[in-house]
């Protein structure tokens, strides 16, 4: 593998593993496939762009448009496709499911059939822990458990892990899967938990909770998650799905008390609000698996926490056009309306 195909390489977890990766592989060159949707921005790569312009190059485009696919397939001559393109907010999948279906489905459906009709080429399918759904007592999600999503974005990244075994043992295809626990770390968009209350907090506004707020998440820096998917399309085994996250888990609660913490401000700021919509109590992964094939977290959860919020300190040029633009218009949709509880 020489030649990468990123989709969705402009965002959150797709620029940090562009930028790890060209910084790791010398021979690599990586070809960026993005549609610059509200969560995909140039700014996550202008490093990119400036140190490495004989190995990278950037296209605009959907994954949803196969001509668009194909050409950059062949103009490239890609040799592998690593795809994080996706609808992937679960506040915006119950507003607008539609968009989630078309980009996470049927836009994995024209990628696999662009690998299919390139020669089969090495494929690799990034997935999340929400396929899952809510997991009991003291379980941890394995690889060969059924997936049982419960919103509209899970529901959307477990249909498209059924097309990608689909097109293993229909095609050949080789294809992997990786499902990886909640990633937090530089670029992130802000309607994300942990960014939204680092950023939330440094304004001084409050932090709106769901619930009681002791729902149960493994959070993950980036990095490792990025560190894991290289190991899986080095050493994993074709046709084989793992999970990666650091195999613990704390509430929403202790996640927000360590940021608050670290950034020196009041729990007077956390409000609890109504909850999401069918909110799914607790995810936490088996992580054998990947660990087998030589991977561990060189990070715990309030490392990556602490680490997340100084770099949203340190770098408010990145966030704050964004939280001056669109997403307004979002946060009063999602939060505007949400009753506070007592």
């Amino acid at each position: 593998m020489q030649h990468l195909l990123v989709t969705g390489g402009a965002g959150f977890i797709g620029s940090n593993f562009v930028r790890m990766m060209l910084g790791k592989y010398p021979d690599l060159t990586i070809t960026v496939f993005d549609k610059l949707t509200y969560a995909g921005r140039v700014e996550n790569l202008q490093d990119v762009a400036a140190n490495y312009r004989d190995r990278y190059r950037f296209v605009q485009g959907d994954i949803c448009d196969a001509a668009a696919v194909g050409k950059v397939i062949a103009e490239q001559q890609i040799d592998a496709i690593i795809n994080f393109a996706a609808e992937t907010h679960v506040d915006r999948s119950i507003l607008n499911p539609d968009d989630f279906i078309q980009t996470d489905v049927y836009g994995t459906y024209i990628l696999l059939e662009a690998a299919r009709k390139a020669g089969n080429l090495r494929y690799h399918q990034i997935s999340t822990d929400e396929v899952y759904g809510h997991v009991e007592g003291s379980h941890r999600s394995l690889e060969t458990d059924c997936v049982a999503p419960r919103s509209p974005y899970a529901a959307s990244k477990a249909s498209a892990d059924h097309l990608v075994n689909a097109y293993f043992i229909t095609y050949g295809l080789p294809i992997t899967i990786s499902r990886g626990a909640n990633n937090i770390g530089p670029y992130q968009y802000p309607e994300k938990v942990v960014p939204l209350f680092v950023t939330n907090a440094l304004n001084d506004m409050p932090l709106p909770v769901y619930g009681d707020g002791k729902q149960r998440r493994d959070y993950q820096f980036v990095l490792d998650h990025c560190e894991a998917v290289d190991l899986v399309l080095q050493k994993g085994v074709i046709g084989e799905t793992y999970n990666i996250g650091t195999g613990t888990e704390i509430t929403n609660l202790e996640m927000v008390e360590i940021l608050l913490d670290e950034l020196g401000k009041p729990r007077t700021l956390i409000q609890h609000v109504e909850d999401r919509l069918g909110h799914d109590r607790r995810y936490c992964l088996d992580v054998h698996k990947i660990m087998a094939l030589g991977w561990e977290p060189d990070y715990s959860h309030e490392e990556a926490l602490r680490m997340t919020a100084r770099w949203y300190m340190h770098n408010q040029w990145w966030w704050e056009p964004i939280r001056s633009g669109e997403f307004r218009d979002y946060y009063a949709r999602v939060y505007g309306d949400r009753k506070r509880l007592a």
